[in-house]
């Protein structure tokens, strides 16, 4: 085996193996969820095209800073299925296949749902206080983000693969797709880029809280033990 194959065997493999016994298992079966949340994305963004749909999908799932955070709370969670009008669908719908795919065989419908939520929320949420901080402040934003629409799926995508990695011990890709998001704020330094880095950094969170509970007792300080944490579909 080459040196290259045997990187991706210890990055990737235990993944790969979780995977494979899923949709052998089960095959399309395993992701009713995700197949849900795909064809959602493309109805939505069928209808936000069509002259008499466009405002109705602005109303019901479109948050931006300006909302009342009453009404953003309310739109947050179709948000996660309303695709940026400017970008290619068809990129939206197969990020959504394969992470939200991979995560509902690896962690379960609930589980994924609720990863994908808490990181779309601490994007929206980051909006508004970066906003409330102003442009000069540390982590600010200027106050015309206040019109912009959140990530929609994107957030949770992101934060979903950062916990995939961390949960599979895939740290050099989610070392990858960390300095990505990074790279996108120092590039474009667009609303979107920081929101996906809120969304991670909310992850991380989940990821330390969920370390924390899984940790055998007796455990010493310096993280001695192996193994990967067991999370039940």
């Amino acid at each position: 085996m080459s040196t290259l194959a045997r990187l991706a065997r210890a990055e990737w493999g235990p993944l790969y193996a979780a995977v494979r016994a899923g949709l052998v298992e089960r095959g399309w079966r395993a992701i009713p969820m995700t197949v849900a949340a795909v064809c959602l994305t493309a109805l939505t963004q069928y209808v936000q095209n069509q002259p008499w749909g466009y405002q109705f999908v602005q109303n019901i799932g479109a948050v931006r800073a300006e909302d009342p955070l009453w009404l953003a709370l309310l739109r947050t969670p179709l948000s996660l299925f309303v695709p940026a009008l400017d970008l290619p669908v068809w990129g939206a719908l197969a990020q959504i296949l394969l992470v939200f795919g991979i995560a509902e065989i690896c962690l379960g419908r609930w589980r994924t749902l609720v990863i994908a939520y808490v990181a779309t929320l601490a994007g929206t949420l980051y909006a508004r206080v970066g906003i409330a901080l102003g442009p000069h402040g540390f982590l600010g934003l200027p106050a015309s983000d206040s019109l912009v629409v959140d990530t929609g799926p994107s957030a949770a995508v992101v934060g979903l693969a950062v916990f995939l990695c961390w949960r599979y011990r895939a740290y050099v890709t989610a070392g990858v797709v960390v300095a990505a998001m990074v790279m996108e704020v120092l590039l474009k330094e667009n609303l979107a880029g920081r929101e996906h880095l809120a969304a991670i950094a909310a992850v991380l969170v989940l990821c330390g809280i969920s370390e924390l509970r899984h940790r055998p007792p007796g455990r010493d300080r310096t993280g001695s033990g192996s193994g990967l944490p067991p999370i039940q579909s």
